[in-house]
């Protein structure tokens, strides 16, 4: 809105209206499984931004959905030549930093979801301009409250030990929420079809110094723990190593982050009012 653009934001509860509401958006009732309300929306609209998804069904569960919603989008804005940007994580490159030429691989826990997204990826031939826009596991900033920081100064509250896995060497990229933002903005006005964007602020930042600013803000240890003691999907992010560059999409849209970094966001103590 400040780069001046009218925004429709979709909001499934109460709550999510009065919010949107308040931020000076437009308002559009609906959840992800009223296709006929996204078709509707996409069709009325310049371009479309596509962050939802379920996650109460899980990676997998909530695949279906997900797949409906991509359709009902791409099916609204065929032969228009308007943007769809569609969310994803980024990606994880064993014993390197991956970027964004890494090819998408249809695997794992999120292979659903990596599915979806080469079907909006041929969109392109339709004449939709799809980019993807890949999020890192850690995307921070005063307000956050449902994510991976949140929850592991959750578990560090309860036990009395701010916890890594390993010898916490381990990196996560992250972002600041309002560069991710700006990011989209980019997107939406300028990124070619077909593009991969990776909105990563910190290329990878240690787990174990993640645990240490947490630990203290709560005035507890660090100390290592087995990684199988923080569930899944904890379990499998804090034993996995997946630094990942920004490089191209930088160059690409001149998108240079400018808010704190994971560390500096932690020291500043929002997340632990």
């Amino acid at each position: 809105m400040a780069a001046g653009h009218h925004v429709v934001g979709l909001a499934r509860s109460d709550a999510s209206a009065t919010a949107i509401e308040h931020s000076g958006a437009e308002v559009r009732r609906g959840g992800l499984a009223d296709l006929e309300v996204l078709r509707s929306a996409a069709g009325e609209s310049d371009g479309v931004i596509h962050l939802a998804y379920d996650h109460a069904l899980g990676q997998i569960g909530g695949a279906p959905a997900d797949a409906a919603a991509i359709d009902a989008f791409t099916s609204a804005l065929s032969g228009t030549g308007k943007p769809l940007l569609i969310t994803g994580a980024t990606l994880s490159a064993p014993g390197r930093v991956a970027t964004e030429e890494d090819e998408l691989v249809a695997e794992g826990p999120i292979a659903a979801r990596i599915t979806n997204m080469q079907t909006a990826l041929t969109a392109v031939d339709r004449d939709v301009r799809v980019s993807l826009v890949m999020i890192p596991r850690s995307v921070h900033g005063s307000g956050e409250r449902h994510g991976f920081i949140p929850q592991l100064i959750a578990r560090a509250r309860a036990e009395g030990v701010s916890g890594y896995a390993g010898d916490g060497t381990n990196r996560w990229p992250a972002v600041h929420v309002k560069d991710a933002a700006t990011l989209y903005r980019l997107a939406v006005e300028h990124a070619p079809a077909g593009s991969v964007l990776n909105a990563v602020g910190d290329e990878g930042v240690a787990v174990k110094d993640i645990a240490e600013a947490i630990g203290r803000h709560l005035n507890v240890p660090a100390k290592s723990r087995p990684a199988e003691e923080f569930g899944m999907p904890l379990s499998a992010l804090l034993g996995s190593d997946m630094p990942a560059s920004s490089a191209i999409t930088r160059q690409l849209l001149g998108w240079t982050p400018t808010h704190p970094g994971l560390l500096d966001d932690i020291d500043q103590g929002h997340y632990f009012d």
